[in-house]
């Protein structure tokens, strides 16, 4: 029953994490279109606003991934951190421009619709997917000692113990 009980904290954390990733991935993606249309609309450089938007965009999306979806695991330092995240979004974007490559080259499918689905449904899909993985093995891989406490679930079944796992067993009444 206690195997049971810690797979179902474990899952839990693991839900909790990715509803977390998905509001910053959505803000992200907000800011994203917003400066890159701002930009655009300002300067007629599509490029420059688009790299512009895409640093800005992955800046927040750090901050808050950091901040508040992976707090719980342990910290290797900004630069390495941002560099790793950074890459690692890039990877993400491969793989979405991959998927409209072969769609639109290899398949013949060059309608908006299927290169709107190949990019934005498909593409976008496995990178988030891909990046989440990558951020959770390599950006920020580690728990800490004190997130690692709800997973211990103390012999009463009432749940997750309180605090750091203790040497004594809980007594019973």
């Amino acid at each position: 029953m206690r195997a049971l009980l810690r797979a179902y904290y474990r899952l839990g954390a693991l839900i909790r994490e990715l509803m977390k990733f998905g509001v910053v991935g959505g803000f992200a993606y907000a800011v994203d279109i917003g400066v890159f249309n701002l930009m655009l609309h300002s300067t007629d450089k599509p490029l420059t606003s688009k790299t512009v938007s895409t640093v800005l965009a992955t800046t927040v999306s750090y901050a808050g991934n950091r901040t508040w979806t992976f707090r719980r695991r342990s910290r290797s330092g900004v630069r390495r951190e941002y560099a790793l995240f950074f890459l690692l979004n890039g990877v993400g974007l491969g793989i979405a421009l991959t998927c409209l490559a072969v769609s639109h080259y290899a398949l013949g499918f060059t309608s908006t619709l299927a290169d709107n689905i190949a990019a934005n449904v498909v593409g976008l899909g496995l990178g988030t997917a891909f990046r989440f993985w990558s951020y959770r093995r390599y950006v920020f891989p580690a728990l800490l000692p004190e997130a690692a406490a709800p997973d211990a679930v103390d012999d009463s079944l009432d749940g997750p113990v309180d605090g750091a796992l203790s040497e004594d067993p809980p007594t019973r009444r």
